[in-house]
């Protein structure tokens, strides 16, 4: 399965969880550290790990290798690194201060919907 469709299967994950405002960003032609972010908001701190939990047991079923993690449950931001996807849980006030939908905006970004 390639980076698009994987990074597809997550947004739909999280959505399908009743994540907020999924967006899948094409950064390939902009970005030299990944090709995809995936950016939702989570509706309290607790949904945050919840999601999380969700996100990684999925990747793991997919076979991708988790780099990193920053931020956890408790947070108003958690960022997955998966490598070449990057999944950003944020809280609505996080979301909005780094708005990172708006710097990325000259990138093709799919809105995932249940």
């Amino acid at each position: 399965m390639d980076n698009y469709n994987v990074a597809k299967e997550l947004a739909s994950l999280l959505s399908q969880r009743k994540a907020a405002d999924v967006t899948l960003i094409d950064i390939s032609e902009k970005s030299a550290f990944a090709d995809f972010f995936i950016n939702c908001t989570a509706g309290s701190e607790r949904q945050l790990g919840a999601l999380q939990d969700a996100v990684d047991e999925k990747a793991y079923e997919l076979g991708l290798e988790q780099k990193g993690v920053e931020g956890r449950s408790g947070s108003s931001w958690i960022l997955i690194d998966y490598g070449d996807i990057i999944v950003n849980i944020f809280t609505a006030e996080t979301r909005e201060r780094y708005a990172l939908d708006k710097i990325w905006g000259d990138c093709e970004i799919e809105r995932i919907e249940d």
